[in-house]
């Protein structure tokens, strides 16, 4: 027999943020709803019950709670505040702008709000309002670690990578990040060279930025000839091909003692690389040539040779913190397999890739994602292809550091990599950038793609 117990709202409420904080959604949403049943219009079990909603994926009820909340409620500045990153998610960037002002009105000395108010300007490409906003959030926070990133997207996203650089390392300070590497005494390495001990590399972020940043390894070598360098096992033979020299591993129980260490993505700063300062532009990964002619055999039965062939990647991970607007789909591509001439090869792995069932359009399709067992299968088919157009993912870093042509899709509030406006990209000699007008519309970029395809015959 079990006996309920009534707790006052403030006790239920207190564990339920305590459960929020805990990352327990499960068991704070049963307990909000219970509150809610009692008390349907109380605006702090309804905000916080819209947060829960939120971490859980259920984005409208959110916003329809923090709503009620915001209608219900005294004392609203954390209502607006956490509202704001609620319209944010959803696309609604004016309101999103809208309830990001008053919040830092309502509470000007909360740099969380201003933080907030930074991410929402950057997505809306007001880049100076976006640069101001996260400087005055430092003003009040000299150390929070989300306005100096956000900073630093700006920074870099308009090319002033000098002081971009700086900021970005702050990165690694931001909330639920996990830790570079284990606890370590032994220092950072600021770019002195030195010969008699181990510089350790940390292969950090996702895949692409792995790609991207990997051409450093041989210029640091150049200073600390002695290179370990720490990844995942999927970018190992990435790895290994650009400084076959170094240690790599993949568990940090098999690390090498060192002298110092750095992540990758923190090479660029001290290099000194700017749009104009570029470093390992020539193509720098190359496929396992058994490997192309395994797959070469394969493509030659299952497309007409009369064909060129294109490799589509149409999505990114899912578990990427910007995937909603990074990805596509399949169906956008329905311009370019309206192009005569040509075959398509679906390139793409993870949940999207089932899109291909559904597929009608009048270029063929082969779908070779569900045989696709690592990115040196994925190089192997590259190699018979004539060229790649994907989304903003690891595989167009891949085909662009193999100096294979690459049509890149991107966001209107791209990467910070892309920089602003230009087709091109100092960090890949063979890729061309074709850029939305309108957020998550991806008809303009997509046509234009098909065009250039169409033209390059």
């Amino acid at each position: 027999m079990s006996i309920d117990v009534p707790l006052p709202l403030i006790d239920v409420l207190t564990l339920a943020a305590r459960l929020e904080a805990e990352k327990n959604f499960a068991f704070a949403d049963r307990l909000l709803r219970r509150a809610l049943d009692v008390a349907p219009d109380e605006p702090d079990a309804l905000h916080l019950s819209g947060i829960v909603d939120f971490r859980m994926d259920r984005r409208e009820e959110a916003l329809a709670k923090i709503e009620r909340a915001i209608a219900h409620g005294v004392d609203i500045r954390l209502y607006l505040r956490n509202i704001s990153e609620v319209y944010r998610a959803l696309g609604r960037f004016d309101d999103a702008v809208a309830a990001a002002r008053r919040a830092a009105a309502l509470a000007p000395d909360d740099p969380v709000c201003l933080h907030n108010l930074a991410v929402i300007q950057y997505h809306r490409l007001e880049l100076d309002d976006c640069i101001a906003t996260a400087e005055a959030a430092l003003k009040i926070d000299a150390f929070m670690p989300g306005p100096h990133f956000q900073l630093a997207e700006a920074l870099l996203l308009r090319g002033e990578w000098a002081r971009g650089w700086e900021e970005y390392q702050w990165r690694f300070d931001l909330p639920g990040n996990a830790p570079l590497m284990p606890p370590t005494t032994q220092p950072r390495w600021d770019g002195t060279p030195f010969d008699g001990g181990v510089l350790m590399l940390i292969a950090d972020q996702g895949f692409g930025d792995v790609i991207q940043f990997a051409r450093y390894i041989p210029w640091a070598a150049t200073l600390c000839p002695h290179i370990a360098v720490a990844a995942a096992p999927e970018v190992v033979p990435f790895l290994r091909q650009v400084y076959p020299q170094a240690n790599v591993f993949t568990e940090w129980r098999h690390a090498p003692p060192f002298k110092a260490f750095r992540a990758l993505s923190g090479l660029p700063m001290l290099h000194g690389t700017r749009p104009d300062r570029m470093i390992g532009t020539e193509p720098y990964l190359r496929a396992d040539p058994a490997r192309v002619e395994a797959w070469k055999e394969k493509l030659d039965r299952l497309t007409p040779r009369s064909k060129r062939r294109i490799g589509i990647v149409w999505a990114g991970r899912p578990t990427h913190n910007n995937d909603r607007w990074r990805s596509a789909g399949l169906a956008a591509f329905a311009p370019l397999a309206a192009v005569p001439g040509i075959a398509l090869v679906a390139l793409q792995k993870g949940p999207a890739a089932s899109q291909a069932s559904t597929y009608f359009g009048a270029a063929p399709l082969v779908n070779m994602g569900a045989e696709i067992g690592d990115f040196e299968d994925t190089m192997a088919i590259m190699e018979s292809l004539d060229m790649v157009v994907t989304v903003d993912t690891s595989v167009g870093h891949v085909a662009a550091a193999m100096g294979k042509k690459t049509f890149i899709l991107i966001a209107r509030a791209p990467d910070w990599r892309w920089l602003l406006e230009r087709s091109d990209t100092p960090w890949y000699p063979s890729v061309t950038l074709f850029r939305q007008t309108v957020t998550g519309d991806w008809s303009v970029p997509m046509a234009a793609a098909a065009k250039a395809v169409a033209a390059s015959q």
